[in-house]
């Protein structure tokens, strides 16, 4: 499910792999490959799982309507109070589209403002914002600080 929302980029870069190696261009190959044992890994979530993840965060939005349950119980975040957030958005996210993590900040409404941090992302989508070049380079110095700072 996760890949047919990008089904024709995703077919092109497998198509690409072939192409490349036919013309020598095995590091190119090698990257796209790389790229897709990571990307691949959620295969290995349960299906139930993964639906049901699906539905409760992006087709009923259980957590801001106040309806989300763990263990019988249900999650509040306003609840929140000495844990330091950080939320980060992709400028070309197709899954979670920008201002929908950030929301998380009104939610969390017990976290002081010195302990909230957001970071929008230009030139990556979903998977992008936690994996590569830019989550190395950009994102990740930015989590790195907000923990240090959360330390003390």
């Amino acid at each position: 499910a996760f890949m047919s929302m990008n089904l024709e980029r995703h077919v092109k870069s497998f198509e690409d792999i072939y192409h490349h190696l036919f013309n020598g261009e095995v590091e190119k190959a090698d990257a796209i490959r790389t790229f897709y044992e990571e990307y691949l890994a959620v295969n290995d979530l349960p299906a139930e799982f993964y639906l049901e993840t699906v539905n409760k965060v992006f087709q009923t939005y259980d957590l801001p309507r106040g309806v989300l349950t763990y263990r019988g119980r249900t999650v509040d975040p306003a609840a929140i109070r000495r844990t330091w957030l950080f939320t980060v958005e992709g400028e070309r996210d197709d899954i979670c589209s920008v201002g929908q993590t950030v929301a998380a900040h009104d939610l969390c409404a017990s976290v002081r403002p010195y302990m909230k941090n957001h970071h929008i992302q230009t030139g990556v989508g979903h998977y992008g914002v936690f994996s590569g070049r830019k989550w190395s380079q950009q994102i990740y110095p930015r989590v790195r600080e907000t923990i240090h700072a959360s330390l003390g």
